[in-house]
């Protein structure tokens, strides 16, 4: 398989760890309100919406102004997680990507790689860099940086790094402009991960003097970080495609989806980020922009560790029986969101022939009536944070779960930190609400963050089973044998309930009427390059 580029122009560490939480990347979300309506309502899973007017040639200067979902608090891959809503837009402008995601071709294509071709026997990737291309500070980009870049995101934990290194056997510069990639089993879908962190190759000299420095090989370099406030970037005139047609680039912190619609009205901002179901709604009414479907927005994280209730199977099966993911969406989010059980529901690609189970309180009381007749007291401790609507939603699900014979504790976080010190760090929890964000663009990257390893590091589930449909999704050969072992995943968790499906999403990322030439990427990474503001 040969990977060939499509023509150029085509339309602190806790925080970082409080934006994965949010946004499911790290699979520990706090469960933000997905949008939009039901699954069957679902017309368009991934694309551009909205009208807009013929963009003419391409106008050069101006700044555009993004209110992401979660300002960063470092450009350093391996510290703030590379994806759209965490960092991943900001830090694919200043170190750009290996690869990226082409919308038209429906596949991976090289971006600062001028080719990714995989060996007869599968075993092998072999990277070609581009000629000529440089950081920001003079030095080449090229293969040794490229390992050293791997590397260090490696050696520093960023994400999607135990997969890569459960995958990859070598990362070797085999000359200066060639990089081999040599897998412990075949991977066909390998180029997908070089479209995240592993592709945002940071310059050799950022580390130096013991202080990061963000520098990079991207279209647009860093003229002003305020840690979770404010970041200002400046187009380089130097960059390997091309100046950009815009001077700069901001990215802003506003609080609120509403807010940042009011704002995008009023001129105050020209791009915005959107999770809410009501604001992605009404946002894909009011602005252009370009739209992604992921499954398992909302999940139910059950700690199985040993001395927890969810060690019990039984108990984990009585908790999935007993809880209604549509009595949920009713009194959580007004009806609004996508609910259901499937991991993958029928607008996904990737829906099979297996879903998810039924609710069913006669069996979830059986269920639990079992275990409690071997000395389970029926306690479990709930863990949300306050705020209005994670109320309402554990309240929902605080009810079901009594009402079949369990005696469910409240426990609320003040802030989204104290809920990653909860989940994520103590994983003091019985049951918490999370995201796993799966998209239909390798979706096995985030469901071997979420399910695989040695161990979850949040709900510490461990199934050599579930490893192995792991193991046979991302090894297969073709997407029919891809599309059984997904189905033997969802069969899996039927059978064993390591965490429970509530709710597919939405996301939205809308822009202004005069915004032109946004190029989306993998996991609503958005490339800005060739954006301008049109007349």
């Amino acid at each position: 398989m040969k990977l060939t580029r499509p023509r150029l122009g085509r339309v602190v560490i806790a925080a970082a760890a409080c934006a994965a939480l949010l946004a499911g990347c790290a699979d520990a979300g706090a469960g933000d309100d997905v949008g939009t309506a039901s699954s069957s309502e679902v017309s368009q899973t991934r694309g551009f919406l909205g009208e807009q007017g013929e963009p003419g040639e391409p106008v050069q200067g101006g700044t555009v102004t993004f209110a992401s979902y979660a300002p960063v608090a470092t450009l350093d891959p391996a510290l703030t997680p590379p994806t759209g809503p965490t960092g991943g837009t900001e830090m694919a402008a200043v170190y750009d990507v290996l690869v990226q995601y082409d919308d038209e071709s429906e596949s991976f294509v090289p971006r600062l790689a001028e080719s990714l071709e995989e060996s007869d026997d599968h075993m092998t990737w072999t990277l070609t860099l581009r000629d000529g291309v440089t950081f920001s500070d003079g030095t080449p980009l090229n293969a040794d940086a490229v390992v050293s870049s791997i590397k260090r995101f490696n050696d520093g934990a960023g994400l999607y790094s135990e997969l890569y290194l459960e995958m990859v056997e070598s990362t070797t510069a085999k000359d200066p402009s060639t990089v081999v990639f040599t897998l412990t089993r075949p991977w066909r879908d390998f180029p997908a991960i070089l479209a995240y962190g592993h592709g945002m190759i940071v310059a050799p000299s950022s580390d130096k003097g013991g202080k990061f420095t963000p520098i990079g090989a991207g279209p647009f370099t860093v003229a002003r970080l305020q840690p979770q406030q404010t970041l200002e970037l400046t187009a380089r005139p130097d960059y390997w495609g091309g100046k950009p047609n815009l001077d700069g680039l901001k990215f802003v912190a506003i609080s609120g989806d509403q807010a940042k619609i009011d704002s995008l009205k009023t001129g105050g901002v020209d791009m915005i980020y959107l999770r809410g179901a009501d604001t992605v709604n009404a946002a894909k009414a009011q602005f252009p922009g370009f739209i992604e479907t992921a499954s398992m927005s909302l999940v139910g994280l059950i700690n199985v560790r040993e001395g927890r209730p969810g060690a019990d199977p039984r108990v984990r099966q009585a908790m999935a029986y007993a809880i209604d993911p549509e009595v949920i969406n009713q009194r959580g989010y007004d009806g609004q969101n996508m609910a259901g059980t499937d991991m993958f529901e029928p607008w996904s690609k990737w829906h099979g022939d297996a879903s998810g189970i039924e609710p069913d309180p006669a069996k979830a009381k059986e269920l639990l009536d079992q275990a409690k007749a071997d000395g389970y007291d029926g306690r479990l401790t709930y863990v949300g944070i306050n705020s209005p609507e994670r109320t309402k939603v554990a309240l929902a699900i605080q009810a079901q779960l009594n009402a079949v014979g369990f005696d469910v504790t409240l426990d609320y976080a003040s802030s989204v930190t104290d809920m990653v010190m909860r989940v994520n760090v103590d994983r003091d929890f019985d049951l918490a609400l999370g995201a796993y964000e799966v998209t239909d663009v390798a979706p096995e990257i985030r469901l071997f963050n979420s399910l695989a390893g040695k161990s979850d590091p949040i709900t510490g589930a461990n199934d050599p089973e579930m490893n192995q449909l792991i193991s046979d999704m991302l090894s297969a050969p073709d997407e029919a044998a891809k599309q059984a072992a997904i189905d033997g995943i969802q069969k899996a968790v039927n059978e064993q309930q390591p965490f429970m499906t509530w709710s597919a999403g939405q996301t939205y990322i809308a822009w202004a009427d005069d915004v032109f030439g946004v190029d989306p990427s993998v996991d609503q990474i958005m490339l800005l390059d060739k954006a301008f503001i049109g007349k």
